[in-house]
């Protein structure tokens, strides 16, 4: 009998998934197990997990890289494949290429997970041709645009660029920059561009289009993304969103993105708002927006970490974002560990290849799980407001920064101790609450 129940205990899930503590009668053996009472535990996927195929890892470690996700998560983000750019890379409504999207929301409904969706408004990966049009702003250049280039080629799986200089596994960046995958060229504003009316047509269609196509099966939509400056008093960065249609650009998404889906949950989803600054600014923004009775109905904090985080600054950033009164989503969770990535909390894309430079910090995986354990605790304090604490990545090998190992399964999906001293939290979390 014994053997009989190792043999099955096996079969439910993979032998390198699980410590010594995570298999044991006194922790339950996976994330999303140990933090059920708590909140949803979520993983962004790339294309090779979600179809099985392609990228530069093997069939036999892209097959784990899928164990692993069904094992430990159950909440899924598609890392690339809906943003704009990958998702209507040309105009028009014959513009869209639902494949790798499709294939997405396939795999998260296959396995009984929660779909969220990622992202509709951005400043980044989003298409020039989005952007284009006749009208020339008083006192700007006459000057064409540069002719449009043809459309790109869907952005590369995340472990489709090279090996790391430093020796460690390939891995993708979360968006164009220096180190990652290239974007189009920056649009300029001082040319020809879109009138308002224009722009704010195409964000409708887009926006209707892609809500509606997963209306049902997606519950929750990063809607606006990124629009808060990292730099200044400014509270909105300046991009072509806000340039061409003004503030409002944010209150009109989530107008569109609610008249698609009114039972979606709309987010708002930012970086850096462990920064006072930068959070004090997010606090503007959503006052602002509440007053209006704009739908925003929860905040997205991405929590792009350094191993200097401490236990104070995600409490006190939790803290003051729950006074708004709204649920909170950690929704892009991972923790820097090399030398270059510990000044701030930024998770600027173009800003990356710096951010990881420079090899580890010295005892990586003992200041990593220093760094977990305190962010664990300030969530599990928060949990009435925390919904789903979401890792950008299953593993360091599909992690955007995978030369800083920023998460708790290395490359070949053996949890690390990072992992063990998380899985003890919750136990004890809810030894607490019986």
């Amino acid at each position: 009998m014994k053997r009989t129940s190792k043999f099955v205990s096996s079969l439910l899930i993979p032998v390198a998934l699980l410590s010594p503590l995570a298999a044991s009668a006194e922790a339950p053996a996976t994330l999303k197990d140990a933090y059920l009472p708590h909140f949803k535990i979520g993983t962004c996927i790339n294309r090779s997990v979600a179809t099985g195929q392609g990228g530069r890892r093997s069939e036999e470690l892209v097959k784990a890289d899928i164990a692993l996700v069904k094992a430990q998560f159950n909440q899924v983000v598609a890392e690339n494949e809906m943003k704009w750019m990958s998702l209507h890379p040309r105009a028009g409504k014959e513009g869209y290429d639902w494949t790798a999207a499709d294939a997405f929301v396939e795999f998260g409904t296959k396995h009984n997970m929660e779909l969220a969706g990622h992202t509709l408004v951005w400043h980044s990966q989003t298409p020039n041709w989005v952007f284009e049009g006749t009208f020339v702003a008083p006192g700007a250049a006459e000057k064409p645009n540069p002719p449009a280039a043809a459309p790109p080629p869907p952005p590369p799986a995340p472990n489709a660029p090279p090996p790391a200089p430093d020796g460690g596994p390939p891995g993708a960046r979360r968006g164009p920059g220096p180190g990652g995958f290239p974007g189009p060229r920056q649009f300029d504003l001082n040319g020809p561009r879109a009138t308002r009316e224009e722009l704010l047509e195409r964000m409708r269609e887009h926006i209707h289009t892609v809500v509606g196509r997963y209306k049902g099966k997606i519950k929750v939509w990063d809607v606006v993304n990124e629009a808060i400056s990292d730099n200044g008093d400014e509270v909105l960065r300046k991009s072509p969103w806000s340039v061409i249609i003004g503030p409002d650009f944010i209150e009109k998404a989530f107008q569109f993105a609610h008249e698609a889906d009114p039972d979606a949950i709309l987010r708002y989803n930012d970086y850096g708002l462990e920064n006072p600054k930068k959070r004090q600014k997010l606090i503007t923004l959503i006052k602002g927006l509440q007053e209006k009775k704009v739908p925003v109905m929860a905040i997205g904090t991405q929590a792009h970490l350094n191993v200097s985080v401490t236990f104070d600054i995600m409490d006190q950033s939790l803290a003051e974002m729950k006074a708004l009164g709204l649920p909170i989503d950690v929704t892009e969770l991972d923790v820097n560990g090399a030398l270059g990535g510990q000044g701030g909390f930024g998770a600027d894309v173009a800003g990356n290849a710096t951010a990881t430079d420079g090899g580890l910090v010295a005892e990586a995986d003992k200041k990593l799980t220093e760094a977990y354990s305190a962010v664990f605790k300030a969530f599990l304090k928060h949990k009435d407001a925390v919904k789903v604490v979401t890792f950008w990545g299953p593993n360091d090998a599909n992690s955007w920064r995978s030369r800083a190992r920023p998460l708790l399964f290395d490359s070949d999906n053996k949890p690390k101790p990072a992992f063990d001293a998380v899985i003890k939290l919750a136990a004890g979390s809810a030894a607490e609450s019986k």
